[in-house]
């Protein structure tokens, strides 16, 4: 899936549009370090990723290939926070994880050039932690459905399924209110319960086909890429070892396989240390995601603590946002245009969220500090609607952005959101 993920990224051309066109890239708090190596560069990185994919799909070089597709992919999701997607942060988690599993010892390249490493059996906890992420993901994304415009409202879905009301046989409906609350109260049971129905033997078949039909649907309404494939096909890890031997038997029956005789040198063992490390991921994994609860405000309007949580389609957020740039020492005043630095895409992205504002601002003020001007003052004024709401303020226009800082503190310049009817109004 991975490598398919790359070679669709590269066919798009959005290795160029993305990280090579852009003269700047916004970055995540304590990465800003992280830069594009250039045309050539970011062609070879995509190139070693692609290669690395291959190697861990072979099983050839395992352990070098994982570390090295880990830290690839890595590189390039922190390179501009404008692409953030979640499921571009389940790959870097999951890629981190395979790191230090036995994934080679049989079914491999490694395996076949040296035999005594085959091994039959794992530990089981190595098939238990692939099963955790992803029911992480899953029971996450449903807690955050927990909210009242997804379940009260029914927003954002209210306003993208009318969109697709030219689907043949199915699409009429989607004008429709009650579906859209069906479809959100049903997104929001189906991501709480379905890691435990995929658990127990007697559902889980119908739960896999409870996944297949969800995200082929989700696939078909929103461009969300290649993250259904990726969770149709990680999902297979709950069935039983004897579920996958049966269709690997099938569909390879002529594959190589260890003489009875050959027997391991080694059994693959977790260093003490290795098992505490693993469990110290896995207890950031459960709390990171509730680190919203320490900012104030609405979630979905600040965005402190949005990222890295799990959040999956859950806010319809569209906005603008000029900014207004002083010389202290003369009193003049001038406006900037974000479309004079930016793409179409990092501009949209930019307009709605504020600490990719804060971080523009201070992108101007130094472009003006290079023109001569020694303290400019930026200022941004910022208008965004969130989830069908009506059109307001994000940021106070009067707070000078170049003297904040971004940190993990909470963001006082954010101005508070208060909820109208302005969608339900105009239905």
């Amino acid at each position: 899936m991975m490598l398919v993920s790359v070679v669709r990224f590269a066919a798009y051309g959005w290795i160029n549009t993305v990280y090579i066109e852009p003269d700047f890239h916004f970055t995540y708090f304590g990465f800003a370090w992280v830069k594009p190596f250039g045309e050539i560069g970011m062609y070879l990185v995509f190139i070693a990723m692609a290669l690395a994919a291959i190697c861990i799909m072979l099983g050839f070089l395992y352990r070098l290939s994982t570390v090295a597709f880990f830290l690839l992919f890595t590189y390039v999701e922190l390179l501009d926070k404008t692409t953030y997607l979640n499921h571009y942060y389940f790959v870097s988690l999951v890629a981190f994880i395979l790191i230090w599993l036995p994934a080679n010892r049989a079914w491999s390249i490694d395996a076949w050039r040296s035999p005594k490493r085959f091994q039959a059996t794992v530990p089981r906890w190595t098939i238990r932690i692939l099963q955790l992420q992803l029911a992480i993901v899953y029971v996450y994304a449903g807690i955050a459905k927990i909210n009242p415009d997804w379940m009260l409202e029914a927003m954002p879905l209210r306003m993208w399924l009318p969109a697709h009301s030219d689907l043949p046989l199915i699409g009429s409906y989607f004008t429709k209110t009650w579906v859209a609350y069906l479809f959100s109260w049903f997104g929001m049971v189906y991501d709480l319960t379905i890691p435990f129905f995929l658990l127990y033997r007697p559902t889980r078949l119908w739960a896999y086909a409870a996944v297949v039909v969800f995200h082929v649907l989700t696939w078909v309404l929103f461009p969300i890429g290649m993250f259904p494939f990726i969770m149709i096909g990680a999902t297979l890890i709950f069935f039983s070892p004897q579920w996958h031997m049966r269709w690997l038997n099938r569909l390879w029956p002529a594959i190589w396989k260890p003489e009875p005789s050959i027997q391991p040198t080694t059994r693959f063992r977790m260093p003490t240390l290795g098992l505490y490390g693993i469990g110290l991921f896995l207890v950031f994994q459960l709390l990171f995601p509730f680190r919203y609860l320490a900012y104030p405000g609405e979630l979905f309007w600040t965005e402190e603590g949005y990222r890295f949580s799990w959040r999956v389609m859950l806010i319809e957020k569209a906005g603008y946002v000029t900014f207004k740039v002083k010389d202290p020492a003369t009193g003049r005043e001038g406006e900037v245009w974000p479309s004079d630095y930016l793409t179409k895409f990092q501009e949209k992205q930019m307009s709605t969220q504020p600490d990719m504002i804060l971080e523009f601002a201070h992108f101007i003020a130094a472009e003006y500090q290079e023109l001569g001007i020694e303290s400019p003052e930026v200022r941004a004024e910022a208008y965004v609607t969130l989830n069908g709401h009506r059109s307001r303020l994000l940021i106070d226009p009067e707070v000078d952005l170049v003297k904040e800082k971004d940190s993990f503190a909470p963001k006082t310049w954010i101005l508070p959101f208060e909820k109208s009817n302005a969608f339900a109004n105009s239905q």
